[in-house]
C-alpha cells in the first residue's frame, strides 16, 4: 500500500524566521552582554585542541578549525560522522551503499569512491580511516572533536588533501564516573548506551569501558512479503586502558568493534535504472524484491599510544595503530521479482600504522619532527548476477607507505608569529587480478610545504595567511588490464592559498571566524570516458576552488547561546574532456554551493534545556556534465528537556517538518537513495 507523505511548513519560510531571531539577538548581544552577568560562566574561545598535533588555544591555529566538545555532541544530538557535518562549514559527508560507507566532501575536494580513497582524512584517537569504507564512529564518551579544513598533507599526509576529522577519547583519570542512556523513538527506534570509567590503581592505572546497542525500523516497503527492506542494526564496543608508570610516562591502549546487522540501503531503482531494464516507472519506497539484502559488515580498531616527557618542553611519542573493515553486503538493485541486478560483496580493508614525533614546546615556540609508516592490505571480492550471467570480481592491492615531517612555529616578538612545515611521503602499491593473473605495480612521492604567517592584532584578535599543498596518491584501474594506457593514475594534487581572522570581542561573549580560500587543483582524478564502453579514472582535468567560511558564537543571555556557520564554494573545471564532452566550467559532483546552519540554546540554572537548529546545504551535481542534480535543502532539528544533577530527560526531534532531500538523480539517474524521514524520540540518562 503507498504511504502517504507526512506534512511540513515550507522550508523557506523556517529559514528566515530562524535567520530573523539570530540576527536580531546577535545585535542586542553588545546590550544584554553588560547587565551584570557572569563573564567567566560567558567566556568563549578558550578550548584547547591538537590540530597541529600540539596543544593549542583553537583562537590561535593558524587554520581554520571547527571543534565540538562532548557537551556540544550531546547538545546537538550528534549521533554519527555523518552528523558532524550539519555544524562544520563548507563540510558535507554523502552516505552511499549504506550504513558507515560515507564520502566526505570538504571545500568542494572529494575522491570518487572506486579509488579506494578519501580526500578528508578521518582519525579516532589516531586510528587513520582513508578507505571511505567504515568511515563512521559511535561517538562514545569523547573528549572532542576537533575538523581541520584545508590541505593537512604536511602532519597527516595521504588521505588530508582537503581536510581532516579528528575524534578524540576522554582519558580516563582518577575520577570515577558513568553514564546510561536510554532512546525511543518513531519507526521503532531503540538504543541503549553506556560508559564508564575510572582508577584500578590510583594516579596510575586506569580504565574506560562504553559500549551501544540499537535498532530501527526502515521505511522502503517490499509490497512482496510486506516487510520493510532497510532496517538499522548495529553494536558497538570500546575498552580503553591508561597506565602512568612513572610521572614522565602515559601509556594508553584501546580496542573497539563495531557490527552491522541490517537490511539494505535506502535507496533504490532509479527512472534511468528503470528505462534500461524496460520496466516500469519504480513506486516511491517500495519494492518487489526476491532477495533479502542485509549488510553484516564490521570494523575491528585498536591502538597503543606511548608518550615520555624528557623535559617540561621536550616529549617523545608513540602511535602504534591497526584498522580492519570487513564489508559484507548483499543488495538487490533491481528492486524486482526479477534478477536483474543482484550484487554481493565480501571486501577487507586492513592498515597497521606506526608514527614516532618528537615535540617541543617551550612558550610561543613550538615545533615537531616525525616519522610515519603504514602497511596496507585490500581484498575485493564481488559477485554481479545479471540473471543470465555472472560477473566476478576477485583482487588484491597491497600497500606501503613512509614519511618524514616537520612543522615550527617560530615567534617574531610578541605579536608576529612564522610558521613553516614540511613533509615527504613515499608510498608503493602493487595490484593482483586473480581472474586473470594480471599484476602491476607502481610507486607515488610528494614533497608537501606549509608556509603561514600569524599576526596578534589584540590578545583576542589574530589574522593569518598560508599557502599549504595538499594530495591524494594514485593508484591502479583493476578493470583496465587490458589496456595499457589506463592501467594507473598519478596522484592528485593542490595549492590552497588562504586569509583567516580568529576574533573574541564583547567581553568575551562574542566569537566570530572567519577565511577566504583559493585552491590550485592539478592532475585531478576523475572518471574519464575513454570510449563509449569504458570509464576510467584518469588525471584528465584541472579545476579551481574558491570560497569563503564564517562561523559565530554569542553568549547573549545567561544561559543563551546562538551559534551560525556558512560556507560558500565554487570549485569548477578549468580544462577537462573526453570523448562525450567538454566539461570546462562545469561544477565538481558532489560539491554543495553551499552549507549554513543556525542554532540557538538554552540552559536555565533550574534544569530547564531547550535547542533548535536550522541545518542547508546548497544544489549539487551527480555528474561531470552537470546533467543530474540534488536541489538545495533545509532541515529543523530540536531538543527540550530536563537536566538534574545525575539525570536528563530529553524528547527531540530530527528533521522537524519531515522535509524530503532525495537524491533522485544519483548514478546518472540510475539509482534513487532515499532521506531519512523524520525522527521524534525521547531520550533519559542517569549520571554516576
Amino acid at each position: 500500500m503507498k504511504k502517504e507523505k507526512r506534512g511540513f511548513v515550507p522550508s523557506g519560510f523556517a529559514a528566515g524566521i530562524v535567520l530573523v531571531i539570530f540576527l536580531l539577538c546577535l545585535l542586542a548581544a553588545p546590550v544584554l552582554g553588560q547587565e551584570g552577568q557572569n563573564q567567566e560562566t560567558l567566556e568563549l574561545g578558550a578550548l584547547t585542541v591538537t590540530a597541529q598535533k600540539q596543544e593549542e588555544n583553537i583562537q590561535k591555529v593558524p587554520m581554520s578549525v571547527s571543534a565540538m566538545t562532548d557537551v556540544d555532541v550531546e547538545d546537538r544530538n550528534i549521533d554519527s560522522v555523518q552528523d558532524i557535518a550539519d555544524f562544520v562549514p563548507n563540510l558535507m559527508i554523502y552516505q552511499v551503499e549504506g550504513s558507515g560507507n560515507h564520502v566526505p566532501v570538504m571545500r568542494g575536494i572529494n575522491a570518487p569512491p572506486e579509488s579506494f580513497r578519501v580526500s578528508t582524512g578521518l582519525y579516532i584517537d589516531g586510528v587513520p580511516d582513508l578507505t571511505g569504507i567504515g568511515f563512521e564512529d559511535e561517538l562514545l564518551d569523547i573528549q572532542r572533536i576537533e575538523v581541520l579544513r584545508g590541505p593537512q598533507g604536511t602532519i597527516y599526509g595521504k588521505g588530508t588533501e582537503a581536510g581532516a576529522i579528528k575524534i578524540i577519547t576522554r582519558p580516563p583519570d582518577n575520577d570515577f564516573r558513568g553514564k546510561v542512556s536510554l532512546e525511543a523513538g518513531e519507526d521503532e527506534k531503540r538504543q541503549l548506551s553506556f560508559n564508564l570509567s575510572g582508577p584500578i590503581m590510583e594516579d596510575r592505572f586506569f580504565y574506560s569501558l562504553s559500549g551501544l546497542l540499537y535498532s530501527k525500523d526502515g521505511f522502503i516497503e517490499n509490497t512482496t512479503t510486506g516487510e520493510m527492506i532497510n532496517e538499522k542494526k548495529h553494536s558497538f564496543g570500546k575498552a580503553l586502558f591508561r597506565w602512568t608508570p612513572t610521572d614522565k610516562a602515559d601509556i594508553t591502549f584501546a580496542v573497539s568493534h563495531l557490527e552491522y546487522d541490517e537490511g539494505e540501503p535506502n535507496m533504490q531503482l532509479g527512472e534511468s535504472g528503470a528505462m534500461q531494464f524496460m520496466l516500469p516507472s519504480p513506486s516511491d519506497r517500495e519494492v518487489s524484491s526476491n532477495l533479502d539484502g542485509w549488510n553484516k559488515s564490521s570494523r575491528d580498531n585498536q591502538y597503543l599510544k606511548v608518550a615520555y616527557d624528557f623535559t617540561d618542553s621536550l616529549t617523545l611519542t608513540s602511535i602504534t595503530t591497526h584498522r580492519k573493515y570487513h564489508q559484507h553486503t548483499a543488495i538487490d538493485w533491481d528492486g524486482t521479482s526479477m534478477t536483474l541486478m543482484h550484487g554481493i560483496k565480501d571486501n577487507n580493508y586492513d592498515t597497521l600504522a606506526q608514527e614516532f614525533r618528537l615535540n617541543y614546546l617551550a612558550g610561543r615556540l613550538k615545533g615537531l619532527v616525525g616519522l610515519y609508516f603504514d602497511q596496507e592490505s585490500t581484498d575485493i571480492y564481488m559477485d554481479v548476477d545479471y540473471g543470465m550471467m555472472v560477473d566476478n570480481t576477485d583482487r588484491e592491492y597491497e600497500g606501503a607507505t613512509q614519511a618524514v615531517f616537520a612543522n615550527l612555529t617560530y615567534p617574531l616578538g610578541d605579536q608576529l608569529a612564522v610558521i613553516t612545515g614540511l613533509r615527504f611521503e613515499t608510498e608503493k602499491k602493487d595490484f593482483l587480478d586473480n581472474n586473470t593473473r594480471a599484476t602491476e605495480e607502481d610507486s607515488w612521492d610528494q614533497l608537501t610545504p606549509k608556509l603561514a604567517v600569524e599576526y596578534s592584532i589584540t590578545p583576542g584578535n589574530t589574522t593569518y595567511i598560508s599557502i599549504s599543498k595538499g594530495y591524494r596518491s594514485g593508484g591502479f584501474n583493476a578493470l583496465a588490464v587490458s589496456n595499457p594506457d589506463y592501467l594507473t593514475y598519478d596522484s592528485e594534487t593542490l595549492w590552497s592559498y588562504e586569509i583567516g581572522t580568529k576574533n573574541i570581542l564583547l567581553n568575551n561573549i562574542l566569537v566570530i571566524n572567519g577565511s577566504v580560500y583559493y585552491m590550485d587543483i592539478k592532475d585531478m582524478q576523475v572518471n574519464e570516458q575513454a570510449s563509449p564502453a569504458e570509464t576510467y579514472l584518469t588525471n584528465a582535468a584541472t579545476a579551481r576552488g574558491i570560497g569563503a567560511e564564517l562561523e559565530a558564537t554569542a553568549k547573549v543571555l545567561e544561559g543563551l547561546t546562538l551559534d551560525a556557520s556558512y560556507g560558500y564554494n565554487d570549485t569548477e573545471f578549468t580544462d577537462f574532456s573526453d570523448v562525450r564532452g567538454d566539461y570546462k566550467g562545469n561544477k565538481n559532483p558532489f560539491v554543495p554551493q553551499y552549507t549554513y546552519h543556525l542554532g540557538g540554546q538554552y540552559r536555565s540554572e533550574g534544569g530547564v534545556y531547550a535547542r533548535a537548529d536550522l541545518v542547508g546545504y546548497g544544489k549539487m551535481y551527480f555528474d561531470k556534465a552537470n546533467n543530474y542534480s540534488r536541489d538545495a535543502y533545509e532541515v529543523v532539528n530540536t531538543k527540550i528537556g530536563y537536566e538534574a544533577g545525575s539525570y536528563d530527560i530529553y524528547l527531540y526531534a530530527k528533521n522537524l517538518l519531515d522535509k524530503e532531500y532525495n537524491s533522485d538523480e544519483y548514478y546518472e539517474g540510475f539509482i534513487t537513495i532515499y532521506s531519512p524521514p523524520r525522527e521524534i524520540g525521547l531520550q533519559a540518562s542517569y549520571r554516576f
